[in-house]
């Protein structure tokens, strides 16, 4: 079986680090799914917008050559503990899938790229090809009694995020609450912890520097980029 890939997601960030851990951590993200054009037909979106949410079936495309292996090391364990592939998210698997429920915002069918998909709270990088788009039905998809294995416990803390308003300006506000969002949740590996150590993260075009100590985060400077992002 052949996959194609029906669409690209235009998507703030530039680089792996710093991509929300999950889909839905930070609802303040914003992002377009936009088709490739042989996938640019209105009548298959005929009935999308009466779903809140949808499932995006996407490829681990930075990782899709690097081969996989039956254990790895999530680093929300601190990358010491061994799980089983198929007991986690890692993008090393047999084949490189990923799968992201997200909100639909909206649906701009003016775009002269579109018809685009406008979304909310997504995990993706930008450039991140999908392969498929399935309508979150909440009576099936939806578990409240379902439970999270080694995961019961590791409910992401929100950080506490401090920046100079003269550095803050540099963004739209929107931007803004969608960085501090993503800096909350703490994007370093769970095996750091020194306070000193400067974290570049690159987002929404631009060059993001902190720190991240007992007091929660600090941005320390946010520049432009040096190169454009993915897909510009």
């Amino acid at each position: 079986m052949e996959l194609a890939v029906i669409a690209r997601v235009h998507a703030p960030f530039g680089s792996k680090f710093g991509v929300p851990r999950q889909s839905g951590l930070v609802p303040e993200l914003r992002s377009e799914l936009v088709f490739e054009p042989a996938y640019r037909s209105r009548e298959s979106l005929r009935g999308l917008e009466g779903f809140s949410h949808l499932w995006l079936i996407w490829g681990f495309s930075e990782n899709a050559d690097k081969g996989w292996s039956p254990t790895v090391r999530p680093p929300r364990l601190g990358g010491n503990a061994r799980m089983g592939v198929f007991a986690t998210r890692s993008p090393f698997r047999p084949n490189p899938l990923g799968l992201s429920c997200v909100r639909l915002e909206g649906v701009a069918w003016e775009d002269p790229r579109g018809p685009v998909l406008l979304l909310g709270g997504a995990d993706l990088l930008d450039g991140t090809p999908v392969y498929d788009i399935k309508p979150y039905v909440a009576y099936a998809d939806s578990v409240p009694e379902a439970t999270g294995g080694f995961t019961g416990n590791l409910a992401p803390e929100r950080l506490p995020v401090s920046c100079p308003e003269e550095t803050k300006a540099a963004l739209p506000p929107e931007t803004w609450s969608a960085l501090e969002g993503v800096l909350a949740c703490d994007p370093r590996p769970g095996y750091h912890s020194d306070p000193d150590r400067v974290y570049g993260l690159s987002f929404a075009g631009r060059e993001v520097r902190f720190t991240v100590g007992e007091a929660g985060v600090r941005v320390l400077s946010i520049t432009e980029a040096a190169q454009p992002r993915k897909g510009e």
